[in-house]
């Protein structure tokens, strides 16, 4: 890779002015483009100690060969000409949101004599009036087919029409009633059209005019004793009526709108949206994307939003989960594409708010059912297996892996787990936690503890005969399983520690690796420098993967030890409690959060408390606001 100091601009070359910058690899082509306020300031960044530099930016400035950049006059024509390249040039380094698949929309062609309606996916044309995208395709199927017996248009193909009008006669649909048979004359152009408009209304969400005037119209007909047109009328109205129903109003003002929330991790993001029209879900569509860089959330919701409407229609009010770095900018470029004024914004409270916590909750469940379907398929796992063994040099393909993580709480209560994988799939029977005998170890020593305990047991188990299976009993001598590859979450020095601990029992035959958290670096011992695996590599993932699930292992039995040890503490300070009261207590409550939302109605029915005890307990956890806690690794509070 090249040194970014052999291709770094001379000092005062970059100017400071608003503009547009690309990187170029060694053969010309546009890796990355980017835009600044100040060119100088931002790419001044990427030249610093490259060490310092996120690992996604330090593939891709090492990758670069050249760096070349345009001035514009301002915040705006930078945000345009940065998404112009972005297409031009489909650089590697910059995110690019894909579909997980193709969404159905209902379309009209409306430029047509007698317009038609129809249920495709794919590209659009122009010409044509759009209504979606829709999650599945039978339901505006269905839709659609119940709105063919109120507005009775063209549904066939023009081969379909074409036939119809040389013999004469309609087709089936003219025959039951859910065409007018423009074909063969029974409507003329303009009452065609007429029913175009009612359903092209209906599909964008205004139907209460529409119920109205058939309300009107059926009225009209039973005064003027017209009782076959009013049956026709009911009937299309309960029809209308029954559509509308099937999509729940979820905001009451009537809002036209685009939901759109973000989840992220550190390898890749997925947007969920919501197309809301005349305050109802009318569609809705998910993305996922490789994270190329390190872009926060502003900035993956602002490179998003430009690539989502640069090919669709864009509502006067768009709700998201975090706020587009340039949202100014971003806003006049929408408002100039819709040619009216359009606002983003992130909701604060009330039904909006709710509604875009639905949608944040539906880009979680994606990026979960993505990370899902990657770790079912055999092929891929085989693929990650054997990107571990290459970028860690082992003789084999590490089908067992152990992950090691430490959890504690300012440095009390310390726990570790240990979770395992095999053939890249997670081995619940075989995860350990573990309760460190000296609580007052840091990582590094909490660590060294974990493997010596481990890796004895390993010995113990596996005993003179070497055997795997107990001859006794037949079972399997679950730790006398040496591991392909030992993981610990951490950097050099948990890796530094785990290594002396597998040296001291005389254990060289075991790989080790470290996943630092921050770079997501990947640290082998005795080596100065990590390794450094591609962003998109699948052993990158797996390895991320169990080490988010040895944490969450860990996390999940320091909150269970945390919360019985609070429990057991606040009994001990209420006067009057003794052993047994305390045991009776803590078979009824297992949690301290149970405990002090008991009433004392709910405490004298415990065995032993009396209605005077059971007033004092609740007096006293009533008046006992439990400290919020923080994970000092992670920062997470609990």
């Amino acid at each position: 890779m090249a040194d970014p100091a052999a291709y770094r601009p001379k000092p005062g070359e970059i100017p400071t002015n608003p503009g547009v910058y690309r990187f170029l690899d060694a053969e010309g082509r546009v890796i990355y483009v980017g835009k600044a306020i100040n060119l100088r300031s931002r790419l001044n960044s990427y030249f610093q100690d490259v060490a310092a530099l996120h690992f996604r930016t330090q593939t891709m400035v090492r990758t670069a060969a050249k760096v070349e950049w345009t001035i514009v006059r301002n915040e705006l024509e930078a945000l345009q000409l940065e998404y112009t390249w972005i297409q031009q040039f489909q650089p590697r380094f910059n995110i690019k949101y894909r579909d997980d698949k193709s969404y159905p929309w209902a379309a009209v062609t409306w430029g047509e004599e007698f317009p038609r309606v129809f249920v495709g996916r794919g590209a659009k044309r122009k010409g044509n009036r759009y209504f979606g995208p829709y999650a599945q395709a039978w339901a505006i199927r269905q839709t659609i087919d119940s709105l063919l017996m109120v507005f009775p248009m063209r549904s066939c193909t023009d081969g379909v029409f074409a036939n119809a009008r040389r013999s004469g006669r309609p087709c089936l649909l003219g025959h039951i009633g859910k065409c007018a048979a423009p074909c063969v004359g029974r409507i003329s152009e303009a009452d065609h059209r007429a029913l175009v408009v009612d359903l092209c209304e209906f599909l964008a969400g205004r139907t209460a005019g529409l119920i109205k005037q058939l309300e009107a119209a059926m009225n009209q007909a039973a005064e003027a004793l017209e009782f076959e047109q009013a049956a026709l009328l009911r009937d299309r109205l309960q029809a209308l009526q029954s559509v509308a129903e099937k999509n729940a109003v979820v905001l009451g003002d009537g809002t036209d709108a685009d939901v759109v929330a973000l989840a992220e991790d550190p390898l890749e993001v997925a947007v969920a949206i919501f197309h809301v029209r005349g305050g109802r879900v009318r569609g809705e569509r998910s993305w996922v994307a490789d994270r190329s860089d390190d872009a926060a959330a502003d900035g993956l919701m602002e490179s998003f939003l430009l690539q989502a409407y640069s090919d669709a229609d864009v509502p006067p009010e768009i709700l998201v989960s975090a706020l587009p770095s340039s949202v100014e900018v971003l806003t006049e470029l929408l408002a100039e594409a819709r040619g009216a004024k359009v606002r983003v914004r992130v909701p604060r409270r009330g039904d909006k708010k709710a509604l875009l916590e639905t949608v944040a909750q539906n880009a979680a469940q994606v990026l979960a059912l993505h990370k899902t379907k990657r770790a079912s398929d055999l092929s891929t796992r085989n693929r990650a297996l054997e990107e571990i063994q290459e970028a860690l040099g082992l003789p084999t393909a590490p089908l067992r892996i152990e992950c090691y993580d430490i959890s504690h709480l300012q440095g009390t209560d310390v726990v570790a787990s240990m979770v395992v994988f095999e053939d890249g799939l997670a081995r619940k029977s075989d995860y350990r936690r573990f309760v460190l005998k000296n609580q007052e170890s840091n990582d590094v020593g909490a660590m060294r503890e974990v493997i010596t305990r481990r890796f004895t047991r390993l010995l113990a188990d596996r005993g003179d005969d070497g055997l795997l299976i107990d001859p006794a009993t037949g079972a399997p001598r679950r730790f006398a399983y040496a591991p392909g590859l030992v993981v610990v979450d951490g950097g050099a020095p948990q890796v530094a520690a785990a290594q002396s601990a597998l040296a001291e029992l005389g254990i060289y035959d075991v790989a080790l690796c470290g996943l630092a958290k921050r770079l997501e670096e990947v640290w082998v011992p005795g080596e100065e420098w990590p390794v450094i695996l591609p962003r998109n590599s699948e052993g990158l993932y797996l390895l991320q993967r169990i080490r988010d699930e040895a944490h969450r292992f860990a996390i999940t039995h320091h909150r269970s030890r945390r919360s019985k040890s609070m429990l057991e503490t606040t009994l001990d300070e209420v006067p009057g409690l003794g052993d047994a009261r305390r045991k009776a207590l803590l078979k009824y409550f297992p949690s301290l959060k149970k405990l002090r939302a008991a009433s004392p109605d709910e405490l004298a029915q415990v065995p032993g408390i009396g209605p005077k005890l059971a007033a004092d307990l609740a007096s006293a956890l009533a008046g006992q606001q439990p400290a919020p806690a923080i994970d000092m690794e992670t920062g997470e509070i609990f």
